[in-house]
C-alpha cells in the first residue's frame, strides 16, 4: 500500500523506538517526567523561547495555546482555510467561548496585512475584541506553502502594534524551515506562541510541543490539565521526540524532492490540473476535472495507492518518511491508468 493521506501515517524508525524502550521515565504530572523535561526544554531551545510544553497532539496545542490568551467573548483572527478554523472541532468557541473572525488566505498561504489591519476589533462598544493573530506554516490547504521570515515579521509587528498577540500553528514548521533554508527559530522570532508535530514529517507515533515565554507555559500547563492532557510516565513518547530532532529534520528534504516528483508528474496527466511551482513542500493538491475525488479515491485504494480528498475537486497526497522514488513513480502509474479508464468510460456512455 502506498500510502499519501498524510504524514500522519509515518511510522517510528528502529532507531526511535529503542529510543523509546531506553527512555528514563518519571510521573509527568507530579515531580516531572525527567526525558519529557529535556525534550521540552531542547524544544524552547531550538525554536528561540523561553519555555515548551509536550502535549497529546497539535490540536490540543493549538487550543490551550489560544485559550490562555483568549477570553470568552474575546475573537481571534485566523485564515478561512487555516487548521485552527476547518479542522479543530471548534474548539476555540466550544471549549473558550472564543469567536473567530476568518480572513481569506492567500494562494500562497499569508494572509493580507491590509485585510488584517482592516479587521482588527478594539476595545469598546458591542463588538468583541482581537487578541490574537494565528497564522500557519507550512499551510496545509494551500499545498504546503512555507511562509517566509519577511512576511511572518510584518505580520507579527503589525499584530503587536494593535494590540495583538502572534501564535503560529507550526504543525510542519520544520518542513518550512527546510523549504526556505533558514533556521526554524527564525521563523517563529516574533510570534508570542508556536507549535509543532512530532507526529508528522518527524515520524514519532503521538506528540506535540507547545512553546513561549516561561509565563505563557505556566499557564498553558494548567489548561493542559483541564483539557485532560495530564500525562505520568510518557518520558517513553518524549524520547521518540528527542530523537526525531537529532535525526528526522534534515531527511524531510527528501520528502520535498519526492513531492516534487509527484506533482510534476500529476501535471502531465489529463483530466488533473496542478502547477508544481505550488509544490515547496511535502504537500500536493491537484484538481480532477471530471467525476468526483471520492470515487477517484475509491478506485486508486482499489490499486493500493491512498489519497485523500479535501473539497471542491481536490485531490490531496503527502509524501513522508516511508515513501521512496519508486513509490511516487508507482503511484503516478496507477493514477495515469484509473483516470485514463474513468475518461474511456465517459466516452463509452456518451
Amino acid at each position: 500500500m502506498i500510502d499519501l493521506r498524510s504524514d500522519t501515517v509515518t511510522h517510528p524508525t528502529l532507531e526511535m523506538r529503542h529510543a523509546m524502550v531506553q527512555a528514563e521515565v518519571g510521573d509527568d504530572g507530579l515531580e516531572g517526567d525527567p526525558t519529557v523535561i529535556r525534550l521540552q526544554e531542547r524544544a524552547a531551545s531550538i525554536l528561540g523561547k523561553e519555555a515548551g510544553l509536550f502535549v497529546p497532539s497539535g490540536t490540543m496545542g493549538n487550543i490551550v495555546s489560544l485559550l490562555a490568551q483568549a477570553q470568552p467573548g474575546d475573537e481571534i483572527m485566523v485564515g478561512d482555510r487555516s487548521h485552527i478554523f476547518l479542522n479543530e472541532v471548534g474548539g476555540a468557541s466550544a471549549l473558550g467561548g472564543i469567536q473567530t473572525q476568518q480572513i481569506p488566505n492567500e494562494m500562497n498561504g499569508t494572509l493580507d496585512l491590509n485585510r488584517i489591519e482592516q479587521g482588527i476589533r478594539r476595545s469598546g462598544g458591542a463588538r468583541p475584541v482581537s487578541r490574537l493573530l494565528c497564522l500557519e506554516n507550512t499551510h496545509n490547504y494551500c499545498s504546503g506553502a512555507a511562509l517566509s521570515v519577511d512576511y511572518l515579521g510584518a505580520a507579527s509587528d503589525l499584530a503587536h502594534r494593535n494590540g495583538l498577540n502572534v501564535h503560529v500553528d507550526g504543525a510542519r514548521i520544520f518542513n518550512a524551515a527546510i523549504s526556505l533554508g533558514v533556521g526554524v527559530d527564525q521563523l517563529v522570532a516574533d510570534a508570542d506562541t508556536v507549535t509543532f508535530c512530532l507526529s508528522k514529517g518527524l515520524a514519532c507515533p503521538v506528540g506535540s510541543i507547545v512553546c513561549g515565554s516561561s509565563d505563557f507555559i505556566a499557564t498553558a500547563h494548567r489548561i493542559r490539565r483541564m483539557l485532560g492532557g495530564g500525562m505520568r510516565q510518557v518520558g517513553i513518547l518524549a524520547a521518540a521526540g528527542l530523537y526525531a530532532l537529532d535525526n528526522m529534520v534534515d531527511r524531510l528534504s527528501e520528502d520535498h524532492a519526492n513531492a516534487q516528483r509527484l506533482a510534476k508528474g500529476l501535471a502531465s496527466i489529463p483530466g488533473l490540473s496542478i502547477d508544481p511551482e505550488m509544490t515547496q513542500t511535502n504537500i500536493v493538491i491537484a484538481e480532477v476535472h471530471d467525476g468526483d475525488v471520492p470515487t477517484l479515491l475509491d478506485e486508486l485504494a482499489e490499486m493500493n495507492v491512498l489519497g485523500s480528498y479535501i473539497g471542491d475537486n481536490l485531490l490531496r497526497m503527502v509524501t513522508h518518511h516511508g515513501i521512496k522514488e519508486n513509490d511516487i513513480d508507482q503511484a503516478l502509474d496507477i493514477t495515469s491508468g484509473v483516470i485514463a479508464r474513468g475518461q474511456g468510460k465517459e466516452t463509452d456512455n456518451s
